[in-house]
C-alpha cells in the first residue's frame, strides 16, 4: 500500500504570497516581510510546489498573477482571517487588553489622542503590547478586513461592511481663517456668501474632506478651492497665508500651531461635527476589549478635548 504525503502550505508561505500580490514586486514584498529577496523567492516557489501549479509569472519588471494565483489569493485571505480568529480566541483566555493588539488610526485623529491614550493604557494595562498603524480610512479598513489590524479608530460615518462599530463622541468643526482675511471682518460666516474657490480642504481620499463638505453644508463645488492640502498642518499654513478659509475638527486645536496670532478660530452658527468611533470585524471574540479601549480613550482625553 502506498502512502500519499500531502504537503500543506504554511502560514508563512501564504503571508508572503499575500504580500507579493499586494506589492506586485518581489523586492518590495520581501522588504515588507523583513526577509531577503532570495529567501522570499524560495518560499513562493515552495508554495507553488506544494500546490502543484504556478501562481505568478515572473518578469524582470513585474509580476503577473495566474488564474490559479488569483483563486489561491482569495482563499489565502480567508485562511488568514480564520487564523486571526483562532489567535483572538486564545487571547480571550488571557487578561483583558493584554498581549498584542494592532490598532489602525487615521492621521486626522491619531496625533491628537495618542499623547494621552498611550500613558493611560500603559498605566491600566501593563501587559498590553500595542501596535499603532496610521493610514487613510480606506487603507486601515482594508487592513482590518485582511486580518492585519484588530481594530481601527476613524471618523464616522464611513461606509463599511462586515464590521461592528462603537461611536465614542462627536468632534465639532470650527471655522479657521487668517487674521488678515478682509471678507470675514465684521460679519458672521454664511456658506452661501463665500466666494468661489474660497474654501480650502484636504486632498481627495481623506474622509475629513467628505465630512467637512457634508457637515458644513458645502453644496456648491465651485466654492471649494482647487488648491488642496495633504495634511492638517499644510491646510493651516495655507489658511495663514490667507489663501482661503477652512473647517477644522475641534480636537486639532490642541496643536501648538494654533498658539499664535495669525489664525482666527470661530464657532459655526450651525451644528457641524464628525463622529469618532472604533470598528472591528463582526463576530470578533475581542469585542469586549475594544469597548474597554474606547472607555480608556475617552478617559484619557476628556480633560484635553471637548467631548459631546
Amino acid at each position: 500500500m502506498s502512502i500519499i504525503t500531502i504537503r500543506f502550505p504554511t502560514i508563512k508561505q501564504l503571508n508572503y504570497f499575500n504580500a507579493l500580490i499586494e506589492h506586485n514586486h518581489f523586492g518590495k514584498a520581501a522588504k515588507s516581510c523583513f526577509v531577503s529577496q532570495s529567501a522570499f523567492s524560495v518560499a513562493i516557489k515552495e508554495l507553488e510546489n506544494a500546490l502543484g501549479g504556478r501562481l505568478v509569472d515572473r518578469t524582470n519588471k513585474s509580476v503577473t498573477v495566474t488564474n490559479l494565483g488569483r483563486d489561491i489569493y482569495q482563499q489565502s485571505l480567508t485562511v488568514m482571517i480564520e487564523m486571526k480568529k483562532m489567535l483572538d480566541m486564545a487571547q480571550g483566555n488571557l487578561l483583558p487588553l493584554s498581549g498584542k493588539l494592532s490598532v489602525g488610526m487615521i492621521p486626522t485623529i491619531g496625533p491628537f489622542v495618542m499623547p494621552s491614550l498611550l500613558p493611560e493604557l500603559s498605566r491600566s494595562y501593563a501587559d498590553l503590547d500595542l501596535e499603532i498603524h496610521e493610514g487613510k480610512s480606506a487603507d486601515i479598513y482594508d487592513q482590518l478586513m485582511r486580518g492585519q489590524l484588530d481594530v481601527i479608530l476613524l471618523a464616522l460615518p464611513y461606509e463599511m461592511r462586515s464590521v461592528e462599530t462603537l461611536t465614542l463622541f462627536k468632534d465639532r468643526f470650527r471655522l479657521i481663517s487668517s487674521v488678515n482675511n478682509q471678507w470675514l471682518k465684521g460679519r458672521k460666516f454664511n456658506i452661501d456668501d463665500v466666494g468661489d474657490g474660497s474654501i480650502l480642504l484636504l486632498d481627495d481620499g481623506h474622509c475629513l474632506r467628505d465630512h467637512a463638505i457634508s457637515a458644513c453644508h458645502i453644496k456648491h463645488v465651485d466654492k471649494v478651492s482647487h488648491f488642496t492640502a495633504s495634511s492638517l498642518l499644510t491646510l493651516v499654513e495655507m489658511v495663514k497665508q490667507d489663501l482661503g478659509v477652512s473647517f477644522i475638527p475641534e480636537m486639532a486645536l490642541t496643536l501648538p500651531l494654533f498658539n499664535n496670532d495669525e489664525v482666527q478660530v470661530d464657532a459655526l452658527e450651525f451644528d457641524a461635527f464628525r463622529e469618532i468611533g472604533l470598528a472591528w470585524r463582526k463576530g470578533s471574540t475581542r469585542a469586549k476589549e475594544f469597548h474597554m479601549l474606547g472607555e480608556s480613550l475617552i478617559k484619557s482625553i476628556k480633560d484635553k478635548i471637548k467631548l459631546y
